[in-house]
């Protein structure tokens, strides 16, 4: 299966149901802190490839639910710049298998990719809180 680098918040419930249906499906991970990593501008701006700008950022971050960070109208430049700033705003997980790097946590994307095992229950790349 695959080697995956796997940048999460640490202590995110809903990073930890992501890793714990990684390493079911086989994968082999290395888990870093999305928050502790010395990020560059063109490193970050790797995992999100040709996507909008609006699909970079963690929709449930404080900044972007208030409204303070208006993701529908922000370009590139300054999304990198504020997410270098503050990385709370970059959507999650970010993963990185060889050198592919992709960002969020939609099972069918990452399925087609590495390959998941059948699970019950959904897992996405919303945040959720630990019960």
């Amino acid at each position: 299966m695959a080697h995956v680098i796997f940048f999460e918040k640490p202590g995110c419930a809903g990073n930890a149901r992501q890793k714990a249906l990684l390493r079911a499906s086989g994968h082999e991970l290395e888990v870093r802190s999305l928050l502790a990593e010395p990020w560059t501008a063109p490193r970050l701006a790797s995992f999100f490839d040709h996507r909008p700008v609006r699909e970079w950022f963690n929709p449930a971050s404080p900044r972007v639910k208030s409204g303070e960070i208006q993701i529908d109208a922000i370009e590139q430049e300054e999304a990198l710049s504020l997410m270098l700033a503050d990385p709370l705003l970059i959507r999650r997980p970010l993963m990185q298998v060889g050198e592919r790097c992709e960002s969020g946590f939609d099972p069918d994307r990452v399925h087609a990719w590495i390959g998941l095992a059948s699970i019950a229950e959904k897992i996405s790349d919303s945040c959720v809180r630990a019960p």
